[in-house]
């Protein structure tokens, strides 16, 4: 299933719903009326009874017509990021002048950092550049894990089991703000600068996530392509080195990090500037598009 958050013309409240291959929004809850009220991070704890009426309900669930797709899942905290987790971006990002001075160019632990709530936007939803005032907007297409049942101390056996879907981030990069600061989150956590969706594509349709291929264009030149399997520190080993002594949460997202190919890999920086569309497709999940506004 490709689940989906989003609100009915004239009306503020948000729903759950599913995407279907048209691009059209089901609405779940005319079926399933236990779903209202429900928001994705509830779901995403619910047992697998309640997804499996889920994907029956898809097959007689109306369309809403005029229906807007929100973020699809709001985290109950913070969106964890990964830096450098793709060896061709790692040694991009090195010898960019952006690093901040780290010292390994492939680093020997996940590098992990956070955007706040308040940085999360919708597909089709504005980037706004003008927050950026250094002039080094850069963009970075990634793969998100979305966790179900949580947990502490979650081992790397055990990983997948705890994730209920896959969605794509474009974790939008301040870089001279990035450097300025040394530590990242006053160059990536910016509002708007994690615009977040289309949809939730269930772990059940993704067995092996490293099958998964993500694919960024800009004004429609292809920037990155990249197969999840070129990660440096999987999905796995992800949620076992953050889980390790932080409590995860149903809805929790993890951002795993992004391929080469982002504007400072470039010589010299292709920065985004107003009026661009950064477009990210990652296999089965669909396509995040924004502009920056």
């Amino acid at each position: 299933m490709r689940l989906v958050t989003f609100t009915r013309p004239g009306r503020v409240r948000q729903e759950i719903g599913a995407l279907a291959a048209d691009g059209a929004v089901l609405d779940l809850a005319a079926v399933e009326p236990t779903l209202r009220g429900e928001t994705m991070a509830d779901l995403a704890g619910a047992e697998a009874a309640m997804l499996m009426r889920l994907r029956a309900a898809i097959a007689t669930a109306p369309k809403v017509d005029g229906a807007k797709l929100c973020a699809p899942v709001r985290p109950p905290k913070n969106v964890f990021c990964v830096g450098k987790n793709y060896h061709e971006h790692a040694r991009e990002f090195a010898g960019s002048g952006f690093d901040g001075g780290a010292k390994d160019v492939v680093p020997p632990h996940p590098v992990v950092f956070s955007k706040p709530h308040t940085s999360i936007i919708a597909n089709g939803e504005r980037i706004l550049g003008d927050l950026d005032p250094t002039g080094g907007l850069d963009y970075e297409g990634e793969l998100a894990v979305v966790i179900g049942h949580g947990g502490r101390g979650i081992v790397r056996a055990d990983a997948l089991g705890h994730v209920f879907g896959y969605t794509i981030v474009n974790d939008v990069t301040a870089r001279h703000l990035q450097k300025r600061h040394s530590q990242w989150i006053l160059g990536k956590g910016l509002d708007s600068f994690c615009p977040m969706g289309p949809a939730i594509l269930t772990a059940d349709e993704v067995p092996d996530p490293t099958k998964l291929v993500l694919t960024t264009w800009v004004n429609g030149e292809q920037r990155q392509k990249a197969p999840v399997a070129d990660l440096i520190f999987d999905i796995p080993t992800l949620i076992e080195a953050i889980s390790a002594a932080i409590t995860l949460e149903p809805g929790d997202v993890i951002a795993t990090g992004t391929p080469a190919g982002v504007g400072i890999g470039f010589s010299p920086p292709k920065f985004l500037g107003k009026g661009d569309v950064v477009r990210i497709e990652v296999t089965g999940i669909g396509v995040l598009e924004n502009m920056v506004g």
